[in-house]
């Protein structure tokens, strides 16, 4: 049996209609996955860079995009590669722990993003080689 998961689209909830606008209320227990430990936001990002480029040993994450588009690129330990394109702001996806990830934003785009623990350099693996290394002996 592995011991990860796989990445997945997550719908959160919508209230509101097109007369009046939307609200996208985010409760840790209930809407998420896990308890929200921080939160940032990533913007100006020129579309020509791929962020990302990391896997984590023990973070998970949710990424939204607030506005504008974003593709976010994935790979599990396994090998499995999935494509999520984000383009509105109640539909995120999931990142579980050891999954290398990249993102792409077109211009003007905003990612919110939603992590289960604080930040701490020693959980991310960001050196490719290193992630599928560390994973293969598992």
């Amino acid at each position: 049996m592995n011991n990860y998961s796989t990445p997945y689209l997550i719908e959160l909830p919508k209230l509101g209609s097109l007369e009046i606008g939307f609200i996208t209320p985010i409760n840790t227990f209930g809407d998420l996955p896990f308890e929200i430990k921080r939160t940032f936001i990533t913007y100006h990002t020129p579309d020509i860079i791929v962020r990302g480029r990391h896997a984590h040993y023990i973070t998970e994450q949710i990424l939204v995009a607030v506005n504008g588009k974003i593709v976010v690129n994935t790979e599990t330990a396994d090998g499995e590669l999935k494509s999520f394109l984000l383009d509105t702001p109640y539909k995120g996806v999931y990142i579980p722990p050891n999954v290398w990830h990249t993102m792409q934003y077109q211009k003007d785009a905003i990612q919110l993003v939603f992590a289960s623990s604080q930040y701490d350099e020693k959980d991310y693996i960001r050196d490719y080689d290193d992630f599928k290394k560390y994973w293969s002996i598992k």
